[in-house]
């Protein structure tokens, strides 16, 4: 996709025309608030002697074969302790599992991986001895001893490669390939408005891009996995926008704008939903910043006229509501006066007569 500054402000500007700017149903967010195993009142289903699963959310299409590369996130407890001791949600960048080349620590994990399609998301029930075994771990994951194991897993996408060949074994160009076709996938997928199987090849395609691999890069190859990596965190925060979970967004634009200060989308989607939480200077902030970059943007200028007006309308209620109260203190104000006009009177009242009859009380005596 031509990242252009024209092609930028098209995109904000038309953004329910623009492909990488639809709404979609975000997947990988946490069922809950992630301290627990969630409750789940699904039938139990036995894939192996130590492995069961109930899921949570059914999935689509097929399931991986072995040598499939899957894209996954978990969190994992101690089944019996309810410990949790890792959680890739944190993360914000999905794990890759290659089925038949696990860790033998993650054999349980695997194999309930294999009976789950693209969405799927279930809990798994491992036993310790396709876990962390009869010693555990103490390095991280810390996992213990002769532990049973429960995993809230949602698989994301997987790619069927024969030869099971890990992104760790690709080159760099592989990678930023592999991810360019998932984000063009993801496209494609959105014009027919399948929104999940679209906002699915989007996290996989950051998840080629992760930042042990970023980290690797510079000059054009860096450039050339970014202009992939980063207009998938921007449709991701305009998924979130519309599904109004504005703080997921907020830390998708600063991903963004972590590598690209300057980046107009990231910007104004910060913006947009730093406006919906209220935080309007913060969001005017970023909307001046925006069209610095875009100035020539009309949703830009739409976004900024937009807080003008509310600020008014607020201005205006508020000034409304103070003019009730003055109204009310002045005319409370008034009816004070005349009643202290009316004491007085009395008061120079008594005081005269009480002049006239002293001064009778004298002659008199």
């Amino acid at each position: 996709m031509d990242e252009s500054l024209e092609n930028q402000s098209q995109t904000l500007d038309q953004e329910n025309e623009i492909v990488t700017e639809g709404s979609a149903v975000v997947h990988g967010e946490p069922s809950q608030d992630g301290s627990v195993p969630p409750n789940v009142d699904t039938e139990v289903e036995v894939l192996d002697e130590k492995v069961s699963k109930q899921i949570i959310k059914e999935g689509h299409g097929s399931k991986p074969s072995k040598y499939s590369t899957c894209f996954l996130h978990y969190r994992a407890w101690t089944k019996h302790t309810q410990h949790k001791f890792e959680d890739t949600w944190q993360e914000q960048q999905p794990i890759e599992l290659v089925l038949g080349k696990e860790k033998k620590e993650m054999a349980g994990l695997a194999i309930g991986v294999s009976s789950m399609k693209s969405g799927e998301r279930a809990l798994l029930h491992i036993g310790w001895e396709l876990g962390y075994g009869k010693d555990g771990n103490f390095s991280f994951p810390n996992g213990p001893p002769m532990a049973d194991l429960l995993y809230e897993v949602e698989v994301i996408g997987f790619d069927e490669t024969k030869e099971g060949k890990a992104r760790s074994d690709m080159t760099v160009e592989e990678r930023i390939g592999a991810a360019d076709r998932r984000k063009m996938d993801g496209n494609n997928l959105f014009k027919e408005d399948k929104l999940e199987e679209a906002m699915q090849q989007y996290e996989m395609a950051i998840a080629y891009m992760g930042d042990d691999f970023m980290f690797q890069l510079y000059g054009k190859y860096q450039d050339m996995a970014l202009a992939v990596k980063n207009p998938c965190h921007l449709n991701i925060a305009a998924c979130l926008i519309k599904l109004k979970r504005y703080d997921e967004a907020i830390g998708h634009c600063n991903i963004v704008l972590t590598e690209e200060e300057k980046n107009p989308k990231a910007l104004f989607r910060r913006g947009k939903a730093k406006a919906e939480l209220g935080q309007m200077d913060s969001a005017r902030e970023d909307f001046r910043k925006a069209q610095k970059y875009a100035p020539d943007d009309n949703a830009i200028r739409r976004e900024l006229r937009g807080i003008a007006e509310q600020e008014k309308a607020v201005y205006q209620k508020q000034k409304e509501m103070y003019k009730g109260m003055f109204v009310g203190r002045e005319e409370s104000g008034g009816k004070g006066k005349s009643r202290n006009w009316l004491i007085m009177l009395w008061q120079w009242l008594v005081s005269l007569f009480s002049r006239i009859f002293g001064r009778h009380r004298v002659k008199a005596d």
